[in-house]
């Protein structure tokens, strides 16, 4: 691990320990927070990981599927589990399995932070397809026109920053 002013982030693809506490996050205006434990000088080749920090009522990013499975657990807090068209309230320990090709986004939910920990394979990068979706647009998670390129998806809303994480209130490690 190597420091930065952001925060702990991998340097090398040696194995390593980091308290989430210590690592790089990246903040948004509109979506969660998130934990970055892989580096841009290490990024992991099979598997990412994130930690995500929903606030009630935003998206943990856009409703999407893609070409991998991706799994979440839900460490703490409430959110709101949009998936193939659906809507799922969800709470601490709910555990989410979503095959390759399932629809899906989580929104903030309750009266505090939500912490989940997202998994996703990346055996077909650059997969991923955000479907217009009305549940999704009314929970401000969606796309207006269906598109497959993360940059024209995303294209209306203030980028993630890199940044230390200032205070963990109300978060099960704070």
């Amino acid at each position: 691990m190597e420091p930065s002013e952001h925060g702990v982030v991998a340097a090398t693809g040696g194995w390593f320990v980091v308290n989430v506490r210590d690592a790089a996050w990246v903040t948004s205006d509109y979506f969660a927070d998130a934990c970055i434990i892989e580096g841009d000088a290490a990024p992991f080749a099979d598997v990412g990981y994130t930690i995500g920090v929903l606030s009630p009522g935003r998206p943990s990013g856009l409703y999407h599927r893609e070409a991998n499975q991706e799994d979440l657990l839900v460490l703490s807090g409430e959110c709101l589990l949009l998936v193939e068209g659906e809507e799922r309230r969800l709470e601490a320990w709910d555990f989410v399995h979503c095959p390759a090709g399932t629809e899906h986004a989580c929104v903030g939910a309750g009266d505090g932070p939500c912490v989940i920990f997202m998994s996703g394979s990346r055996y077909h990068p650059h997969s991923a397809v955000y479907p217009r979706n009305e549940l999704a647009l009314r929970y401000g998670a969606g796309v207006e026109q269906e598109t497959d390129q993360p940059r024209e998806a995303y294209a209306p809303y203030p980028p993630w920053k890199l940044a230390r994480r200032e205070s963990f209130d109300g978060l099960p490690w704070g």
